[in-house]
């Protein structure tokens, strides 16, 4: 590992992280021809869509377990239908959080 006591080497590295930094901080300012996507997949995620799919994999979840014997399936169903009404305000806080 001789090329990380370069001084050149580290400095470039740094450059490179610093630049990289710069584009991230500089990245949600930028994208507005995506917002419909954005709202379509939320708008799924949240509304009719998402609740068909979350009832549908706790049905599924609830009749392998009654077929085994055990509630672990059903409980996926269940964790499903969490993520899927409360994971895109996660996501949407996480992206618009101020450090």
């Amino acid at each position: 590992m001789n090329f990380i006591k370069n001084p050149a080497v580290r400095k470039s590295a740094l450059l490179v992280g610093l630049m990289t930094a710069a584009a991230a901080a500089n990245a949600s300012t930028e994208g507005a021809e995506f917002q419909g996507l954005y709202d379509m997949l939320v708008g799924w995620s949240e509304g009719y869509l998402g609740k068909a799919l979350a009832i549908a994999a706790f049905l599924t979840g609830a009749i392998v377990g009654f077929a085994k014997s055990t509630a672990m399936p059903a409980l996926v169903g269940v964790v499903f239908a969490v993520v899927f009404s409360i994971g895109p305000g996660i996501i949407a806080g996480m992206m618009t959080a101020v450090i």
